[in-house]
């Protein structure tokens, strides 16, 4: 089936016969790809205020058809079970997926910030006696996507893709995601208007794809334009990161680790250093290369004092997410969590003054993984050994406290394998051994800097100093701290520096800031058998001539 105005076409036949999607620009198009288009056919919103702007919403979500036949009106409950047989017999309509729950038919939420597109009946002879709407998702709002990456397995990716137990990705037929994949585009192609981005992946120009985003809201174009998106398939042993990246004007790299809330972004964002990005990087032969074209920052409590790089690059062409705001002034109020305490900005990487524009960089000398432990027993810093280096890349922890998500009362461990788990496709163990050849290879240094609690769990003890961590990462960066004096700490057995500039020595060693010992190491040994428990997992898979390596990496974690 050709598409009219050169825009999908179907004509090409897939695998197992099904119809095989190709796109297409127009010759006016492939004159103009560097101008921009700015659609305003859209007829203007007349609304003045909210309520008028729910009112609209409500009479354009209205059912479409009468309630009422030759006998009489519809008992409420008859009508309804009617629409729910009318979805069924169209095959679902209004299903998530795969093993989807059947809908339920409720009364329509008018609480969605936007104006329900029009549908215009086709020749298919489909009558929509209702628009049902999807309801909210169930659970905290914690700002991130639910867990259902689902990915093909076959003959292809049955032995090199990470499946069972721990496992990201969840099994799906080839069948069923090109019914889904057909599904999206139907709905795509069913719209009056699109948006569409085609983008690179990737500075390094050895290294990079091209990528074409379609979507149905102008804000998730103008997101993907300010990000781009996730690219963790190995390629050309590449390896793909999840991390932070910067680079000193001497040419120095610096690789940071992190989950939400440890402070990748803001560490990564140094006035006093160039930005490569902060997330998602490859680690080439040709050294780091940024994936993404922009930041995607955390900000609650944000404030200029405290990071005036971010707090400056959120400006007109930023997407801010789950912020509360003064409909009046427009004024975002950083501080404010009833939404979730995961706020985020999207802005370009040419926001920050000092970005590295092409976001490339030669070898790090350096990798950083960052913990956020509101358990309050790891180090302000520790120099890791290269087995070591693994073990806590693999695990990926960090701890989530009071606030976070809903019913969380204490500080709770949480682990994300290499430190994006719901993005990697291959075993953690896999990445972990290429990102320990590339660092003997390079020479660079793992570290463990830990910007969590010190004196005492979350809730006795203080946040460790801002201040203190980026003076930690600045003796890093020098190298002085490739010459100081390091003792071992007990369970975990890291190595941590007696003295560093501008930091208080007492607090370089947890059990010195702790004032009852004896809990300071239950503690210590609670969160050991975390990560034991948690590292189980992962010994199903065998690296190394006679397994050694793996061997190696489960002897770098907790002894006791």
């Amino acid at each position: 089936m050709a598409a009219e105005n050169g825009e999908f076409s179907f004509s090409v036949k897939g695998r197992n016969g099904l119809p095989k999607i190709q796109t297409q620009k127009k010759a006016e198009d492939m004159e103009n790809d560097n101008q921009v288009c700015h659609d305003d056919s859209a007829r203007p919103v007349k609304a003045q205020t909210l309520d008028e702007l729910h009112s609209l919403q409500k009479k354009k979500s209205a059912p479409t058809t009468p309630i009422t036949t030759a006998q009489g009106p519809f008992a409420e409950e008859e009508r309804q079970k009617q629409q729910l047989q009318s979805i069924r017999a169209e095959g679902g309509e209004g299903r998530s997926g795969e093993g989807a729950e059947t809908p339920r038919v409720t009364a329509v939420s008018h609480q969605q910030h936007h104006f329900t597109p029009t549908l215009n009946i086709s020749d298919s002879a489909l009558k929509f006696t209702h628009i049902l709407y999807n309801l909210s998702p169930a659970g905290a709002k914690t700002g991130r996507s639910p867990r259902d990456k689902r990915v093909v397995k076959d003959e292809t990716t049955a032995d090199d893709l990470w499946w069972g137990k721990g496992s990201p990705n969840i099994e799906m037929d080839e069948h069923t995601f090109l019914v889904n994949r057909e599904r999206a585009v139907d709905y795509l192609c069913s719209l009056e208007k699109v948006f569409v981005n085609d983008q690179f992946l990737n500075w390094d120009p050895e290294h990079r794809i091209k990528v074409r985003i379609v979507s149905a809201r102008a804000y998730h174009s103008l997101f993907m334009h300010n990000i781009v998106m996730h690219y963790l398939m190995p390629k050309r042993q590449i390896l793909s990161l999840h991390s932070g990246c910067n680079m000193g004007k001497d040419g120095d790299v610096a690789l940071f680790f992190g989950l939400s809330g440890t402070g990748k972004t803001t560490l990564s964002t140094d006035h006093n250093r160039y930005l490569i990005g902060d997330d998602e990087h490859c680690w080439s032969d040709n050294g780091v290369s940024n994936i993404e074209g922009g930041c995607y920052a955390k900000c609650i409590d944000l404030s200029r004092e405290k990071e005036p790089d971010i707090w400056n690059a959120i400006k007109f062409g930023a997407v801010v997410e789950n912020v509360v705001f003064d409909e009046h002034t427009r004024e975002v109020d950083y501080s404010d969590k009833s939404v979730t305490e995961n706020t985020r900005a999207a802005y370009p990487i040419e926001f920050i003054p000092n970005a590295k524009i092409p976001c490339v960089g030669p070898h790090p000398k350096n990798v950083i993984i960052l913990a956020c432990d509101a358990f309050g027993v790891l180090p302000p810093v520790s120099k890791l050994s290269l087995a070591q280096t693994m073990y806590h890349f693999i695990s990926g922890y960090t701890a989530l406290v009071a606030g976070t998500e809903d019913g969380i009362k204490e500080p709770t461990a949480t682990f994300s394998a290499c430190f994006g788990a719901a993005f990697i496709m291959l075993h953690p163990t896999k990445y972990a051994a290429m990102l320990a050849e590339k660092m003997q290879k390079h020479g660079a240094t793992g570290w463990l800097v830990n910007t969590g609690w010190s004196g005492g769990s979350y809730g006795s003890g203080s946040r460790i100093k801002l201040g203190y961590t980026r003076k930690i990462i600045d003796a890093i960066h020098s190298g002085a701290l490739l010459e100081a004096n390091y003792t071992k700490t007990e369970v975990f057995g890291l190595e941590i520096p007696t003295e560093i500039e501008g930091v208080p020595s007492e607090i370089l060693d947890p059990a010195n800031t702790w004032s009852d010992k004896n809990a300071h190491k239950d503690t210590l040994l609670k969160l050991g058998g975390l990560f034991k428990k948690n590292f189980e997992v992962f010994l199903n898979y065998k690296i190394g001539a006679d397994n050694k390596l793996t061997e190696e990496i489960l002897a770098a974690g907790p002894n006791f």
